[in-house]
């Protein structure tokens, strides 16, 4: 069994880098400048708010859950940022902990809606998609309020050119795999995205779980506005538009099924890059926008459709 379970791990691996491996071939090929190191540092560096947020929604996913909301709590956490930094003039690790702490009562407010009054994960989030937005407009006067220099040091350093906030996305990466592979709680995710009712029977505080992910969820979207607001040294009430749609491609392009029970945070990292990949080299071949949102679009599709006939088999 154990033998099995590793070898379909090396399939999704192989099968993921395989992908990856091809779209770098064929924008090398039909493209003059995509295959060179100032094109990899540049998708690098443009991925850790994607990043982050999908390893959020993984345990969400996992838990057979969904989180439509973290597009917007990542604008709202940037505007809390933003007005503790210049309306408050706030020394920026308070800020920083305010942004994280209107991410984590985001997701305590979504999970015990799910979980004490058994209300569908789906409409519970949308609500908090408007929610967050509104308060997000609010908070910023509905501009881009520019917070300047004081965060954007953020973004700088790292290796190699690759910037501090990959780095800090990668450590994520790393943290969220760990959770999954190695301790009771990742354990515990698994068994209750499986089967809810047999981990209720069989001694797992299924409500805890579940709210302790809507948690993660929601401090990982907090954490991701901080270094969106470093990158671009402002708040912006419209940043993470469409944000929760990527994170979600990306991990069901990962292979997490999104009845629960199955996935893993490294994969999820394969496809964030894989999207990163495709978007970057549609537009040197000169793709208009129409044309990326149809081809991400189609494979997202084939993504589900490939989870369905693997969960079947």
């Amino acid at each position: 069994m154990h033998g099995r379970f590793l070898l379909r791990s090396l399939l999704d691996y192989l099968g993921l880098a395989l992908v990856l491996a091809f779209l770098v071939s064929l924008f090398g090929l039909t493209t003059e400048y995509f295959f060179s190191w100032t094109t990899f540092r540049t998708i690098a560096n443009q991925i850790p708010d994607s990043v982050i947020l999908s390893t959020g929604m993984t345990f969400v996913l996992i838990i057979a859950g969904i989180d439509l909301s973290v597009g917007s709590v990542l604008a709202l956490g940037g505007a809390v940022l933003g007005l503790a930094l210049v309306q408050w003039q706030l020394p920026l690790v308070l800020a920083i902990l305010l942004c994280l702490g209107t991410g984590l009562l985001c997701g305590v407010f979504n999970g015990a809606l799910v979980v004490r009054w058994q209300l569908p994960a789906f409409i519970v989030t949308l609500g908090m998609l408007e929610a967050a937005r509104g308060g997000a407009y609010l908070a910023t006067g509905s501009k881009t309020q520019y917070i300047g220099m004081g965060i954007e040091w953020l973004n700088r350093g790292g290796v190699m050119g690759l910037s501090f906030p990959f780095i800090c996305a990668m450590l994520v990466v790393c943290a969220g795999q760990f959770i999954l592979a190695y301790t009771p709680f990742g354990r515990s995710m698994y068994a209750v995205g499986g089967n809810e009712e047999a981990a209720r029977l069989s001694g797992i505080p299924v409500a805890r779980v579940k709210l302790l992910v809507y948690m993660i969820c929601g401090g990982l979207a907090s954490l991701a506005a901080v270094f969106h607001c470093a990158r671009l040294t402002a708040a912006d009430p419209n940043a993470g538009i469409g944000y929760e749609l990527q994170a979600i491609a990306a991990v069901v392009i990962g292979g997490t099924s999104l009845m629960g029970g199955r996935g893993k945070v490294i994969n999820t990292l394969f496809g964030v890059v894989i999207i990163a990949v495709l978007e970057s080299g549609l537009v040197q071949i000169g793709a208009q926008e129409p044309v990326k949102r149809l081809v991400t679009g189609g494979i997202i599709v084939v993504a589900v459709i490939i989870d369905y006939y693997r969960g079947k088999l």
